[in-house]
């Protein structure tokens, strides 16, 4: 889906616990399956993203061997050049 041009909304980036929670929020009142919609609301790019070039692969949630994200409210396959705007260190 990133591949074939799905837009995200990769900003704004959640700069307080209160911001980032609001997204976890939308996350969860979302059905699970929807997964276009969760990489929608998570803002994915399939690509390095920002100043930092910030990637899946520096983010606490990800899961190396298993190439996914761990936190909860998304719970979805991810490639480790991704990023999302939930990244966290």
């Amino acid at each position: 889906m990133l591949g074939e041009g799905l837009e995200t909304q990769t900003e704004p980036s959640p700069e307080t616990d209160e911001e980032f929670a609001k997204i976890l929020v939308e996350l969860r009142n979302t059905p699970r399956n929807d997964l276009r919609q969760k990489l929608v609301i998570a803002g994915f790019a399939d690509k390095p993203y920002g100043p930092d070039q910030q990637r899946c692969m520096e983010c606490m949630y990800f899961l190396v061997h298993r190439k996914w994200c761990d936190l909860p409210e998304l719970s979805v396959p991810v490639e480790p050049e991704w990023r999302c705007r939930l990244w966290r260190i």
